[in-house]
């Protein structure tokens, strides 16, 4: 049996333990906000609610030699955001490119170029003027090398930096830099030159309705023919979408980033960039299609913007209802007869069936 003292004994650390359980900790918001205080008198400018009053701009007596929108800013918090963000706009953008590209050489493996079913006549219709075809190059011109070098900008620390090595890559980046900000204004004056040039023809017509039921025979080997006026819908979608919306929202937010004395801050700036960079990347995407079909993918449609001249039997194919439109005279595009031999040899022979 425990004697009398060892009960007391026991009975002690009992209490001692319960007296330990229950005793409240000092909170850890108390200690900061204590630690805090003593900061604030033995270093006053170096704690968090000083420096949070400067990240908000509250502090009264915080004071810069700037002048402008961003006066007596010390601290813009936006920043890190911006920068946390684009590395991941990047990998976004990035993965969609690699779809499209993906996407395109698998319906090349499956479906080749195409081609036209009948004959060549050797009569040509005149398809694009002069104009047509400067402004058209214009735009296309200066959109790829925008489109090459701003891949450089955005991919480039991550893809071509460990390739070229430090001292490489920084010459590209500064001549990608460089030529994406000169190249910008040819883009900025040819855009809205093209748009005026085109957009008649690019008006949605019922019968569009027809080609986007069928995705204009694009999905089928036979290649079902859908009539069409002098673009189909497919081209009218890219026109909309491709030029009209994001070539456009491109080169606003591309002149606020151009030209930074105008009085737009840093925030404007960094919103501009952000839209600027999932525009881009989203018209890139876009855009390889249009090259896709205008190149390899659709026989006589790169040669019919080089020389202007399409066959009578390419535009029946392709573009039906242009084609009667020209016949009745009812369409600015006419027949041409005096077409030089070099030209009429090419177009012929590069609509000419596999």
């Amino acid at each position: 049996m425990l004697g009398t003292r060892d009960m007391r004994t026991g009975v002690r650390l009992v209490f001692a333990l319960l007296a330990l359980l229950t005793a409240a900790p000092a909170p850890a918001a108390e200690d900061a906000a204590r630690q805090q205080a003593e900061r604030q008198a033995t270093q006053p400018l170096n704690n968090k609610p000083f420096w949070d009053e400067v990240r908000k701009g509250s502090n009264p007596n915080q004071v810069t030699q700037i002048r402008g929108i961003e006066t007596n800013v010390l601290v813009q918090s936006r920043g890190e955001t911006w920068r946390q963000l684009r590395p991941w706009m990047s990998l976004a953008g990035g993965g969609i490119i690699a779809l499209a590209l993906a996407g395109l050489f698998g319906y090349y493996l499956w479906r080749g170029p195409i081609g036209l079913h009948g004959k060549p006549t050797g009569r040509l219709i005149r398809r694009f003027s002069d104009l047509d075809r400067v402004v058209h190059w214009s735009v296309a011109i200066s959109f790829v090398l925008l489109g090459l070098s701003g891949l450089i900008i955005t991919f480039g620390k991550y893809v071509l930096l460990p390739v070229f090595g430090y001292t490489l890559f920084s010459w590209l980046a500064i001549f990608a830099k460089n030529l994406h900000n000169f190249v910008a204004p040819v883009f900025f004056v040819s855009l809205p030159i093209f748009i005026v040039l085109f957009i008649r023809d690019n008006l949605p017509k019922l019968y569009d309705i027809d080609w986007v039921k069928t995705f204009g025979g694009m999905l089928s080997r036979s290649g079902t023919h859908v009539p069409s006026g002098r673009f189909n819908a497919g081209e009218k979608a890219l026109f909309w979408g491709l030029v009209c919306f994001f070539s456009v929202v491109l080169c606003l937010s591309g002149a606020i980033l151009l030209f930074p004395n105008f009085e737009q801050g840093r925030a404007m700036m960094q919103n501009a960039n952000v839209v600027h960079a999932v525009c881009a990347l989203l018209a890139v995407a876009m855009g390889c299609f249009h090259i896709y079909l205008g190149t390899i993918g659709m026989k006589g449609a790169y040669d019919a913007m080089r020389t202007g001249y399409v066959d009578e039997t390419w535009a029946k194919e392709h573009h039906e209802i242009w084609y009667e439109e020209v016949k009745a005279g009812k369409s600015r595009q006419h027949f041409a007869d005096d077409v030089p031999g070099d030209v009429k040899a090419r177009v012929e022979q590069a609509i000419k069936a596999a």
